[in-house]
């Protein structure tokens, strides 16, 4: 589904050079939850949006689904980008002025779906997020936990082949915190990849795969809480591959 091999990161000024990550390596497989912990400065940051086509890196070699991205260009970057992978973030990045449906569509239009098509995959993600009954409300109208259900139910109305989650449950307090994670785990079981970037290790543990960077390189994983296991747990344990 993901694989990394020896990726790295440098920022260069004209009297500084950062690197960011130093010869990463990771495979996620199909149907995996991986958390992705560290201090600040870490790397794990770059690393997601490394894996999410946000940023070009440095040296190494990126397979997404089965394809080499590592030589693609802006365009074609973009086009993996939003055919692929669905992003929820901290701040949820709703549009204020928009209600649930309609912050829901933006993605969908810029991807030329239909209106009929557009209406049919928002009904069916906005009701999954449990917000049917909200439809028509604007983003002020919503405690915290429910714009961050609506930040999913817009990265998953694309139907991507993955999630990549960074901090998702930064903004929430304990109890939404855990009804974003269960959701996740809902999402994770129906058979969608979740990477999810969390400084918060009770959260990390309730993944499948935990991770940790360290000076841009994983220093260590072990194996999350099984009561949240991934679509593929029945037939088979999804492999990690860690190096460097």
């Amino acid at each position: 589904m993901l694989k990394m091999e020896n990726i790295s990161k440098v920022y260069r000024t004209d009297t500084v050079e950062t690197h960011a990550l130093r010869e990463l390596s990771l495979s996620v497989e199909e149907g995996d939850f991986v958390a992705v912990t560290g201090p600040s400065g870490s790397g794990k940051t770059t690393f997601l949006n490394i894996a999410g086509m946000l940023e070009t890196f440095t040296s190494g070699r990126y397979e997404l689904d089965g394809r080499d991205v590592s030589g693609l260009n802006d365009s074609q970057r973009s086009r993996v980008r939003n055919e692929k992978i669905g992003f929820i973030f901290q701040s949820f990045n709703l549009i204020p002025d928009l209600n649930v449906f309609d912050n829901v569509d933006v993605p969908l239009r810029y991807r030329g779906f239909s209106s009929k098509e557009r209406k049919r995959r928002i009904d069916h993600v906005v009701e999954m997020v449990g917000l049917g009954s909200r439809m028509k409300h604007l983003p002020s109208q919503l405690s915290g936990g429910q714009q961050q259900r609506v930040a999913i139910a817009r990265a998953l109305a694309g139907e991507p082949r993955f999630l990549l989650a960074d901090e998702p449950t930064g903004n929430l307090d304990s109890q939404m915190a855990l009804s974003v994670m269960e959701l996740l785990a809902e999402i994770n079981g129906a058979g969608t990849t979740i990477i999810m970037v969390t400084h918060d290790p009770a959260l990390a543990d309730r993944a499948r795969r935990n991770i940790h960077v360290r000076d841009g390189r994983i220093s260590d994983n072990g194996t999350g809480d099984t009561q949240l296991p991934s679509a593929a747990a029945e037939a088979a344990t999804p492999s990690l591959e860690l190096a460097g």
